[in-house]
C-alpha cells in the first residue's frame, strides 16, 4: 500500500471510530468552531498539539512553524493570532516549544542549512541575549534545553507586545498568554511563564 493510501485508510478508520462514539460529532464540528485556546507550536511531527493536550478537533486553534517563533514581521502568524483573538475570542494563547528542537539545535550549533538560516536568526538573537546565562551551563545538553526554554519565553513575550494583544487588553478582553515546553521523553508539558489578562 502506498503512503497516501495508508493515510486515507487511517483517516477512514479514525472517522469511523469517532462516529461510533458520537454519531453527531462531525455535523456539530462542521457547524461551529469555538476553541478556547490558540496554540503556537513547532512544526516538529513529534509534537501533535491536539493529542498531547487531549483535546478534540475544534477545541484548539493551531499555528505551527519551525521553532515556534513569533515575530512582528510574520504576517502568517499574526493573521492567525488576530483571527483567534478578534473572531474566535480565544481565552488563552499558548506558545509551546519542546526540548530537542531541531531548529534550536541548528541555530545553537550555527549549522548552515540554506534559506531556513534566515528564520533561525531569531533564535540566535535569543542566544545572544542570554549568552551569559547559557555560558554558565557547562553541560551542552542542559544548555541546549535551556535555550529551548528561553526561546519559548521570548516568543510568548513577543506575542504580548503585538498590537493585537495590546488592543485586546485595552478593550478589556479576557485573554492570557502562556509559555509551555514539551518533553519528548515523557510526553509532559510544563508551564514556564504566563501573562494574565489585565482586567
Amino acid at each position: 500500500m502506498d503512503e497516501i493510501k495508508f493515510l486515507l485508510e487511517n483517516n477512514r478508520q479514525w472517522a469511523k471510530k469517532i462516529k461510533e462514539k458520537d454519531s453527531e460529532f462531525f455535523s456539530k464540528l462542521a457547524r461551529l468552531q469555538a476553541p478556547q485556546f490558540l496554540w503556537i507550536g513547532c512544526s516538529d511531527s513529534r509534537v501533535p498539539a491536539n493529542e498531547i493536550t487531549g483535546l478534540l478537533p475544534g477545541e484548539l486553534f493551531v499555528h505551527r512553524n519551525v521553532a515556534n517563533i513569533v515575530v512582528q514581521t510574520d504576517l502568517n502568524c499574526l493573521s492567525v493570532v488576530q483571527y483567534a483573538v478578534e473572531v474566535l475570542k480565544v481565552k488563552h494563547i499558548i506558545v509551546c516549544g519542546h526540548y530537542g528542537c531541531g531548529g534550536i539545535k541548528a541555530a545553537f550549533n550555527k549549522t548552515k542549512l540554506g534559506l531556513i538560516d534566515n528564520w533561525l536568526r531569531y533564535i540566535l538573537d535569543v542566544q545572544e541575549k542570554y549568552a551569559q546565562e547559557l555560558k554558565g551551563i557547562k553541560d551542552e545538553e542542559k544548555r541546549l534545553d535551556r535555550l529551548c526554554e528561553l526561546n519559548v519565553l521570548e516568543q510568548a513575550k513577543n506575542i504580548c507586545q503585538t498590537t493585537i494583544m495590546q488592543d485586546a487588553w485595552g478593550r478589556g478582553q479576557a485573554l492570557s498568554v502562556h509559555a509551555l515546553i514539551y518533553k519528548l521523553h515523557n510526553g509532559l508539558l510544563k508551564e514556564l511563564w504566563s501573562q494574565k489578562s489585565k482586567n
